[in-house]
């Protein structure tokens, strides 16, 4: 029996698993929303801006490990995607987006709503496809949930004329055959084995893990693979969560806004595990200076990362969970050492500089520290929760003061930085965990980016809770200017135009609290954590404060800036052991 493209749309994602997709209706894909009216086994979660439903897909695939499925229309529609394509590139996160198109004899002809999205998008997605046959429309889909899960994971882009969604044909679900596209998963076993001696004959080892661990699910080999040879760990942005964050031997971040252990490590270290990361300059400073006498063995599933940045001394391409499991094999069968022998002095080591310069911020009984907010949220969730962030000192503060001890309960933008994330992305995140605390740690400017999402969280009943550090500044490039610009303070003050979050929340239908003494923080957060509503909480935080430490750009990662009380006031010196 012949069906629609549009009924074909719908069977395919069917056979992909696809229980729910995050969209915004239009012309050229009526179709498709038609047949999706009845349709009892896919939901379409209704965002209020197309980029809204690219993130919030991407929220449901991080927290998953699941592809996250995006529906738009043509035109604006499609190119109100770009940015959360990027953001799900630059982050190698798994999504299959699918934008309507004009009918293919209109294409080129400057149609209504007609858009290049497959010319615009070819940068930032892993492929993509224009559609022109219905014949083929259900291989183009299997094939793009294939290439945006295997290898290194990233976004496929699928581009639907309406004729072809109006067309009929058979449905058929065809075998995958891209001759051209063969991801490597097995390490090479003898570089796998040069590694582990190498392990074996250096004393100053580093394991600096990245996001490729929790993408393979590689966490719990990581994990055996620390603790068996007693070498630390420092985890970028992309990677904490993938090795416990309250574990002895986590350096907590490195990097521009890093721990100065970590820094300190990565620059006297005599080698380097690199796994699952990509070397970003937001990790490595100066990059002449980066880690200047160590030797660099570097693990990833994407060979075109390996070499591109810094040079490397054992290059192993493939799956991190597999690359591990043998690396540990080999290490216990082929490598006689005594682990805590090696490792005594350069674990002292470190354990002085986590002492000389521990993580801090100075308390006040006055004002509300924004790291005192984050670790009052980790306290009261007790680390089990699923948290977003927006872009900015927020989202330093996060992983600075929050320990993840899981994978896949850190939803930030790496890569591309991209205000306006967290909020739709925990969205997504909440719908497809409903039962977990999910929180968005937000800042003032960042929340208003995509604000009207409130409306898809009040509407679909999820329970999410924002906490806004409203410090009533855009407030990282505030403390750049503060640093750097001689305190002209160009643009960055929001003060006259940041909006009462409270009255916004509520005129959605949500809740609103605020927070503006330190004695309510704890208040808040507990009434915000029992109410089974989306909250919106204003914290509202000291202006002043900055995010500390901090590598000056241009400079190596040793060379960090740190707080500098103030003489006035009584301070409490607050240290995260």
């Amino acid at each position: 029996m012949k069906i629609s493209g549009a009924e074909i749309f719908i069977e395919s994602l069917k056979k992909e698993g696809v229980k729910h997709i995050f969209g915004y209706p239009g012309g050229v894909v009526l179709n498709i929303f038609d047949r999706l009216y009845d349709n009892k086994d896919i939901q379409l979660i209704l965002t209020r801006h197309e980029q809204g439903a690219v993130h919030a897909a991407d929220g449901y695939a991080r927290s998953t490990g699941k592809p996250g499925v995006a529906l738009v229309t043509s035109g604006p529609g499609a190119t109100n995607t770009v940015t959360g394509i990027a953001n799900a590139s630059m982050d190698s996160i798994p999504l299959v987006v699918f934008s309507g198109q004009v009918p293919t004899m209109l294409i080129g002809n400057d149609a209504f709503q007609e858009a290049d999205i497959v010319g615009i998008s070819r940068p930032c997605t892993k492929y993509n496809y224009l559609a022109k046959d219905v014949r083929d429309l259900s291989r183009i889909v299997r094939e793009a949930f294939y290439i945006a899960m295997s290898g290194r994971p990233g976004p496929v882009l699928i581009d639907l004329p309406k004729d072809v969604t109006a067309s009929k044909t058979e449905f058929t679900w065809p075998e995958i055959k891209i001759r051209s596209y063969n991801p490597t998963y097995e390490g090479n076993k003898w570089m796998i084995t040069q590694a582990a001696h190498l392990i074996a004959k250096s004393k100053k080892v580093v394991i600096l893990a990245g996001g490729g661990v929790i993408l393979s699910g590689g966490s719990k080999e990581l994990k055996e693979l620390a603790e068996y040879t007693d070498i630390p760990v420092t985890m970028t942005l992309m990677g904490l969560g993938g090795f416990p964050g309250t574990h002895e031997l986590s350096l907590g971040m490195p990097g521009m806004h890093g721990t100065y252990y970590a820094n300190k490590a990565i620059q006297e270290s005599d080698l380097l595990i690199a796994i699952g990361m990509r070397f970003d300059d937001r990790v490595t400073g100066k990059i002449d200076a980066f880690a200047p006498h160590a030797k660099i063995i570097h693990i990833d599933i994407d060979p075109t990362s390996i070499r591109k940045n810094v040079r490397v001394d054992i290059p192993i391409v493939g799956d991190v969970k597999r690359v591990l499991t043998v690396l540990n094999k080999v290490l216990k069968e082929e490598v006689k050492e005594q682990w805590n022998e090696v490792r005594k002095a350069w674990l002292k080591q470190i354990d002085a500089w986590r002492k000389e310069r521990p993580l801090t911020y100075t308390y006040s009984n006055e004002v509300i520290k924004p790291q005192f907010v984050v670790e009052k949220i980790h306290e009261l969730t007790k680390g089990d929760a699923i948290i977003a962030t927006e872009v900015g000192q927020n989202q330093m503060w996060t992983a600075q003061f929050y320990k993840f001890d899981k994978p896949r309960t850190l939803l930030t933008s790496g890569g591309l930085g991209t205000m306006g994330y967290g909020f739709p992305a925990a969205i997504g995140a909440q719908l497809a965990h409903p039962n977990k605390l999910v929180i968005d740690i937000a800042g003032d400017g960042s929340i208003q980016m995509n604000i009207q999402e409130l409306a898809t969280a009040v509407i679909n009943k999820l329970p999410v809770k924002v906490a806004i550090l409203n410090n009533r500044y855009l407030g990282m490039v505030r403390q750049w200017q503060e640093l750097f610009f001689s305190e002209r303070y160009s643009h960055t003050k929001l003060d006259e135009s940041v909006p009462d979050f409270v009255k916004i929340a509520e005129a959605y239908g949500a809740v609103g609290l605020r927070a503006t003494k330190p004695g309510e923080v704890e208040p808040v957060l507990k009434e915000a954590f029992k109410t089974k509503r989306t909250v919106f909480m204003d914290f509202v935080v000291d202006w002043k404060e900055k995010v500390f430490p901090m590598v000056p750009p241009g400079a190596p990662i040793d060379q960090m800036l740190f707080e500098k009380p103030e003489e006035k006031a009584e301070k409490k010196l607050k240290a995260v052991k």
